[in-house]
């Protein structure tokens, strides 16, 4: 018996102990088997060993993923374009029958099981597979074969033409990759040209006829050493028209893209921009973009080639020559081309050996069998993509991100491995707005918070960067969500989904969130700054001016004292003490700040009557700090009196205060626009009496 490691895998999804059981005692002799319980579970393992399993057994109903999901899933991922599925069910209404075979199934057997049927129908299937994938195969080959052939007749066109001139016939082989690299760059950069993949690759085998004309030139002209004469560059230059002669001469094959290209090549890759050229004298976009490709990669292979009448340049001084115009004119888009690509150049031809042209060979066969829907991808395709799979897989791991794929159809969310172990969660996630762990990680807000910014993005700015705290195992962390909404092709795109990471920013966002209050508040005491409380109050007032608002100007008494007689460490805690006492008299959303050295400002709201919460907030101030008793000078404002400018609120307050200050020190006093008197004034014995009657309702009216 073969061993199992070397024996076809099914994929048995049902959510029935039983039914897999039967299915694998049918099988198992003749095949390895491989078990997933429902639709999740069996993406996991397709995802794993999509490349080794050969058919899947699918039933329809089935918890948390049914077949259809999953189906859907294979098609994403286009799995199902070479593992075959058999759907497995009791189900037999024609609409999920045909619903299945629209989603791609191969065939389908109804429970119970007829151990005969099954064994018949998977050996069928698996063979028919087998079938497809080798001549898949043999198509890729011969297409490879083709291809390989279309490049061993350049290079001996390359060599029968340049033998005359005694040349290593490298020059052909040149200006075909230099064609090629220019015209991809120029298809990027403009669609003005309307090149296509197929076009680029036409012109490219074209380019390989470009000097066939100088089969005719007498080879004491051809391989002078020396300068020619007027007639003898004259005679030159007739190899452009008798190449073009000798194509339109051809008999057949006069309609072939490859034939027409050569031909203006042939014929018009001496022309130059200025109308300079020879032998048509044609200027600008009269001269055929092929022929102007052909025509800059000519001057620069001869520039950097060794010639008998000439030593090689370098790269550098080449492309100097070039873009300064002694080779004549070029198209300036075509000038830009060869600045962008210099570097690809020079690296190409330098290395222009035969794996780099196998390498072009491939990406010609890739493109070959695209054309072919029919057919899938070969196994030595699966292999590649396979391999980058475990690529990504390896670099996510070894980078350490959590990284992630949301699909809205399914609703699912896939994690990297290494991320699913940092957040506690699972691969794979279907529905996950709705899956409880999904929700406690991220919270039902930032869920919609980052929906909305993905929905809100467009195919031309599809990044979106979202930062909000995720509830880890370790708890809560800062972090930033940074995904690229993916769009489909259709015409309206349709939103499909989004791929992005997750950054933890814990540490740096405590830093920031440092650095903020840091420049909002207060450093010693923690109140605003006198800078940011007065933006906040000019928003209130300009938000809400009708409301019924106090400002007071706080001034700690004989704080000098405190400094002077137990020292400025003392008189900081007296400082503290204040601001914590002022915190704590006021609402959450009422204003204090320190304004600088031992003044304060309190901005509020009241619903009530106005004195009676300055005068409850004024009595909670004073007192006792260990040995210093505290005492203030209040300074009071309305903008019933002066109106809703800050400015003039705080001259106000400021003048009121100056007033208590003339007056002793120890009172609040409230500021009368016409005249200037004090309209309440309270002692602190009188204050300590007052508190007793301000109730706890009152705090912060």
């Amino acid at each position: 018996m073969d061993r199992i490691a070397d024996r076809q895998k099914i994929l048995i999804v049902d959510d029935s102990e039983m039914n897999r059981s039967i299915l694998a005692d049918m099988l198992g002799d003749e095949y390895e088997i491989l078990e997933a319980e429902n639709g999740r579970e069996g993406l996991a393992v397709l995802q794993k060993h999509s490349t080794e399993i050969s058919l899947v057994l699918l039933d329809i109903v089935m918890p948390e993923m049914d077949g259809f999901g999953v189906l859907t899933m294979m098609n994403k991922y286009h799995w199902i374009d070479e593992i075959p599925v058999i759907m497995i069910s009791a189900e037999r209404g024609s609409a999920h029958i045909e619903r299945a075979f629209e989603l791609g199934i191969t065939d389908f057997i109804s429970r119970p099981f007829d151990a005969l049927i099954v064994h018949r129908r998977v050996v069928n299937t698996i063979l028919l597979y087998a079938k497809q994938k080798k001549l898949v195969s043999l198509v890729a080959e011969q297409i490879y074969e083709k291809e390989h052939r279309s490049s061993l007749m350049i290079d001996i066109l390359s060599h029968i033409v340049e033998f005359r001139n005694g040349e290593s016939g490298l020059h052909v082989r040149h200006v075909h990759t230099l064609t090629e690299i220019l015209l991809r760059v120029l298809s990027q950069k403009t669609d003005r040209y309307h090149l296509s993949p197929t076009d680029i690759s036409v012109i490219s085998t074209a380019s390989a006829l470009h000097d066939i004309g100088k089969i005719a030139i007498p080879e004491e002209v051809l391989n002078k050493p020396g300068r020619l004469t007027n007639e003898e560059f004259a005679v030159m230059k007739t190899h452009s028209m008798v190449g073009a002669e000798m194509l339109e001469g051809l008999p057949i094959h006069q309609d072939e893209p490859l034939v027409k290209a050569a031909y203006q090549i042939c014929r018009w890759h001496h022309e130059r921009w200025d109308g300079r050229g020879y032998p048509d004298g044609l200027k600008g976009d009269e001269i055929p973009i092929s022929a102007q490709i052909v025509a800059l990669a000519d001057v620069y292979d001869a520039l950097t080639s060794q010639r008998v009448y000439k030593p090689a340049f370098t790269h550098e001084k080449a492309i100097e020559m070039i873009l300064n115009g002694e080779c004549g004119t070029f198209n300036p888009l075509v000038l830009d081309c060869l600045r962008e690509c210099a570097g690809e150049v020079q690296e190409e031809l330098s290395n222009d050996n035969v794996w780099r042209q196998n390498q072009r060979e491939l990406q010609n066969v890739a493109r070959e069998l695209h054309k072919h829907e029919e057919l899938t991808a070969s196994e030595r395709t699966l292999e590649l993509l396979e391999h980058e799979r475990m690529k990504y897989s390896f670099f996510a791991a070894m980078t350490e991100e959590i990284q992630f794929e949301f699909t809205v159809q399914p609703p699912m969310v896939t994690l990297s491995a290494w991320g699913a172990e940092k957040l506690g969660l699972p691969e794979i996630t279907m529905d996950p707005v709705h899956s409880e762990q999904s929700v406690r990680l991220l919270g039902e807000d930032n869920w919609r918070g980052l929906a909305d910014a993905l929905h809100a993005t467009t195919p031309g700015h599809p990044v979106v960067t979202y930062d909000c705290t995720l509830n880890f195992p370790g708890g809560p962390r800062w972090t930033r969500i940074v995904a690229r909404a993916t769009w489909s092709s259709d015409e309206p795109p349709r939103y499909t989904g989004a791929i992005g990471k997750l950054i933890d920013i814990h540490d740096s966002r405590m830093q920031m969130d440092d650095l903020k209050r840091r420049a909002t508040h207060d450093a010693m005491t923690g109140l605003l700054n006198h800078a940011t409380a007065k933006q906040r109050i000019r928003e209130r007032l300009e938000e809400r001016p009708e409301g019924k608002y106090v400002l007071a100007i706080v001034d700690l008494d004989h704080f000098k004292q405190a400094n002077d007689t137990y020292g400025h460490m003392f008189g900081d805690q007296v400082l503290i003490h204040l601001a914590g006492k002022l915190r704590e008299s006021i609402r959450d959303g009422d204003i204090a700040a320190r304004v600088g050295g031992d003044e304060f400002l309190i901005f509020l709201e009241c619903k009530m009557e106005i004195e009676p919460a300055i005068q409850r907030i004024y009595s909670a101030l004073i007192g006792q700090y260990k040995d210093f008793t505290i005492s203030v000078s209040m300074g009071v404002a309305t903008p019933q009196m002066v109106g809703t400018n800050y400015d003039a609120l705080f001259q106000a307050a400021d003048q009121a205060l100056y007033t208590v200050k003339r007056a002793g020190r120890g009172h609040f006093h409230f500021y009368d626009g016409s005249t200037g008197k004090t309209l309440s004034a309270i002692s602190p014995i009188d204050g300590e009496q007052e508190a007793g009657r301000a109730s706890d309702e009152q705090k912060g009216e």
